[in-house]
């Protein structure tokens, strides 16, 4: 089963000489799987925005003023005011200096590394590092190296070697660009990054920081900022932040932000943004809303955070699994305690858990990979998504429907 992906449904019928909008609803608190009723623990809906009236409401008044789509690029005919709203609000709400949008999540940090690392360029990135950005860094030809996950003593190892090799060649070292790419919260182990070690990396380096908050982003510090505002770091030293607004904004699409000069690069250089038809107006309307909502009710983070921490600590001890992830993480992952040493084998068993519990009608889904493409394939998973509106009586019978799961199928 894979991840529900947030979207609005629409569909026009014909009846006669009239034209019905249908407004179906998006996949939120409850949902329907084949023919039940289910609670949705998979579907990144950290605050519960997607089945927001207001948003909803916001985005059927833009489909009846703009129509469903531009049809052309931001560059050509694609800019609509909402459009310029939509990255001024983002750029005041994370406090840069501006911000540009995209119309497709995966291509925002995907097409943001190669707008700014060219061939013969460096790259440092954690080897957890998430699909889209390995995708990005694929497109941008530039010399990659890995470093483990979140070990700055390994990350400080290959800066030094790059030091060293750069004081052979001065000349050629000046002309060569560096960059640090990792994510605030990895959505493929639900770790928390080491911002502020890696901000003293930087600076010690002169090396630049791309951060990917998609899964931090509405959901880390007092305002939602992310984890900068969650470890208390200067966004100002952070050179690019990108992240999608699918998880928490109630929308589609992704966002980067940062200082003016670098941001304006990529509406000449970004391929998402230069190539892609805009993103439809009704989808910027419905994210200036959901922005809305989380500027007026700052305290809906808090509340987000306590039910991570609540399904963090309900599913500790449970038999044959273990959690892998933060305590304030809102997607954690489930793994086997003890292989089976056949990956097929383990996502077998892993699948009989998610289907025991889809019959007692909680709705989990398994983490997915694209195995042969994936740069570090990671171990198979539960995935349990955490969102505001799910109650501590929906938790703890999530917690122990998976503990029955996993006592009868692992034993």
């Amino acid at each position: 089963m894979a991840t529900f992906a947030p979207a609005y449904h629409l569909i026009l019928e014909v009846f006669g000489d009239s034209t019905v909008l249908f407004f179906y609803r998006p996949p939120s608190h409850r949902i329907i799987v084949n023919g039940k009723e289910c609670i949705n623990f998979a579907s990144f809906n950290f605050l519960g925005l997607l089945d927001s009236e207001r948003v909803k409401l916001k985005a059927l008044s833009s489909l009846k003023k703009y129509g469903v789509g531009t049809c052309g690029p931001r560059g050509f005919y694609g800019t609509f005011d909402v459009h310029l709203e939509l990255e001024e609000r983002l750029a005041k709400f994370m406090r840069t200096e501006e911000a540009i949008i995209y119309s497709y999540g995966f291509a925002t940090i995907a097409s943001a590394i190669p707008a700014y690392s060219k061939r013969g360029d460096i790259v440092f990135v954690d080897e957890a590092a998430c699909f889209s950005i390995q995708k990005g860094l694929q497109a941008s030809r530039s010399f990659v190296k890995y470093f483990k996950h979140n070990d700055m003593e390994d990350l400080e190892r290959l800066l030094k070697e790059q030091e060293i090799e750069d004081q052979k060649n001065p000349r050629k070292a000046k002309v060569i660009r560096r960059f640090i790419v990792v994510e605030g919260l990895y959505i493929n182990t639900a770790d928390l990054c080491p911002l502020p070690e890696l901000v003293k990396l930087k600076y010690k380096y002169k090396v630049r920081i791309f951060l990917e908050e998609s899964m931090s982003f509405g959901v880390l510090g007092e305002h939602g900022r992310g984890v900068t505002e969650h470890f208390g770091v200067n966004i100002d030293d952070i050179d690019l932040i990108s992240a999608n607004m699918e998880n928490a904004l109630a929308s589609i699409g992704g966002f980067c932000c940062g200082r003016s000069f670098v941001i304006d690069h990529q509406r000449l250089s970004g391929q998402g943004y230069c190539f892609s038809a805009s993103l439809p107006p009704m989808l910027a309307s419905a994210a200036i809303e959901a922005l809305n909502i989380m500027e007026e009710d700052p305290g809906v983070f808090r509340v987000l955070r306590d039910k991570c921490k609540h399904v963090h600590k309900a599913l500790q001890g449970t038999p044959g699994l273990k959690v892998a992830g933060e305590p304030l993480a809102p997607a954690l992952h489930l793994q086997l305690e003890n292989s089976t040493g056949s990956r097929t084998n383990d996502l077998k068993l892993l699948r009989a858990i998610v289907d025991y519990s889809l019959e007692r009608r909680i709705a989990l889904t398994l983490a997915r990979y694209l195995d042969k493409e994936e740069r570090f394939l990671p171990p198979p998973s539960i995935r349990v998504v955490v969102t505001v509106e799910q109650t501590q009586e929906e938790i703890e019978k999530a917690a122990q429907c998976i503990r029955e799961a996993a006592v009868k199928i692992l034993k």
